[in-house]
């Protein structure tokens, strides 16, 4: 198989391609056909490219190509945000009366689904502590349809072990769906270990430069096939703009990721020994409880990690407005650093309760961007340093 690199440049070639070097963007809502038989195939055809956009588009189709590669999947496909790539998923693989297992430690949003949305559907939800692989077995229920895994989860950094929930998932006939956005395919392929099925925010790592929103899944086409029927639905469509601007954004995936994941690990250390640091998230640390496990299924640990100050909150706030370089930012996964404190970003998606159950108040999510490793480092440690004057 060609390297990841090549295939990021080269595993869309052919789809839909012409003598243009660089993708042409098909700005068209609708595709004409020459005859009936045509356009009657192209009403059915799952993930098609050239129907409607809101059931397919070439540049859906050249994303997805080069997703599916990366991940070694059948088949991928884009929706219009991470929330809707997880939502839509959801929805489509699990009904009233089902049962669903999630994370503690995961996104503020797929908490919410779980926690929120899909109760109100009839659907059941355990969230349980993935960090012992013991818990999701005690989860398990006649009823249970679905297991919901995030590794390195967000934004406790936390791992779950994606093999054995694979197993487990397996010996009782159930899918399982991982949230591969903070590793990337570049640092970590879930369905190597049995995972079904792969989602992103591909507004993150993906494109990874801060001007798309976008969501990817990625798995066997007869999952992603139900998945896509439910979209044509939700109407979650992504924009040919967005398509075309996320590919862009994937070819240099390769060169962007071991940069992070140097920028990363140089933050972890720096910060992880400072007086204003309660203590560093981060699974590239010797110290992180689970640092084995993910050395064993990762080859990288990332640009994101969680800092806990001695201060709490305001302490946390303060340091973010110390920064000189990361600004403060909900998102993360761009060229450019970023920051934020979870507890007050999730503020619009969970209960105030639900929130204080899922993050410390003095934490600060850092993700390190593509600067120069020096000077990210001197900013942090200025910035902690400036807490005690």
């Amino acid at each position: 198989m060609p390297g990841k690199s090549t295939v990021t440049v080269h595993a869309d070639r052919g789809i839909h391609s012409s003598r243009a070097v660089a993708p042409p963007i098909y700005q068209t809502a609708a595709f004409s056909a020459e005859d009936a038989a045509t356009f009657a195939a192209g009403a059915v055809e799952p993930r098609g490219a050239d129907f409607y956009t809101r059931f397919g588009n070439p540049n859906h189709a050249q994303v997805a190509a080069v997703v599916a590669e990366l991940e070694r999947t059948e088949a991928a496909m884009v929706t219009a945000s991470g929330m809707a790539a997880i939502t839509t998923a959801v929805l489509a693989l699990v009904s009233a009366g089902d049962h669903v297992i999630g994370q503690k430690s995961t996104y503020g949003g797929t908490a919410s689904v779980l926690l929120n949305l899909l109760p109100r559907l009839g659907v059941s939800t355990t969230l349980v502590d993935q960090t012992s692989a013991e818990e999701f077995e005690k989860a398990l229920t006649p009823k249970t349809r679905l297991i919901l895994v995030e590794t390195p989860s967000n934004p406790l950094l936390q791992i779950t072990d994606l093999r054995a929930v694979a197993d487990l998932a397996h010996a009782h006939g159930v899918l399982t769906l991982a949230d591969n956005t903070f590793a990337t395919p570049l640092n970590q392929r879930p369905t190597d270990v049995g995972i079904d099925v792969v989602w992103h925010s591909a507004t993150k790592y993906l494109n990874g430069h801060s001007d798309v929103s976008a969501g990817v899944l990625a798995g066997p086409a007869e999952i992603l096939d139900r998945i896509w029927d439910t979209s044509l639905l939700t109407g979650a469509t992504l924009g040919p703009i967005d398509a075309w601007l996320l590919l862009r954004g994937i070819r240099t995936l390769p060169l962007r990721v071991p940069r992070h994941n140097d920028n990363g690990l140089a933050l972890a250390e720096a910060l992880n020994s400072h007086p204003a640091v309660a203590r560093v998230h981060y699974p590239g640390l010797a110290t992180h409880p689970q640092h084995e496990l993910a050395a064993d299924q990762m080859k990288g640990f990332g640009g994101v990690l969680s800092v806990e100050f001695t201060g709490g909150y305001e302490m946390a706030d303060a340091f973010l407005s110390h920064l000189r370089y990361p600004r403060r930012s909900a998102s993360l996964g761009g060229v450019e650093s970023l920051a934020v404190q979870p507890a007050s970003m999730w503020a619009g998606m969970l209960s105030d309760d639900q929130i204080t159950d899922a993050v410390p108040a003095g934490l600060v999510r850092l993700a390190a961007g593509t600067e120069d490793t020096a000077d990210l480092v001197a900013d942090a440690l200025a910035a902690a340093d400036a807490l005690h004057h």
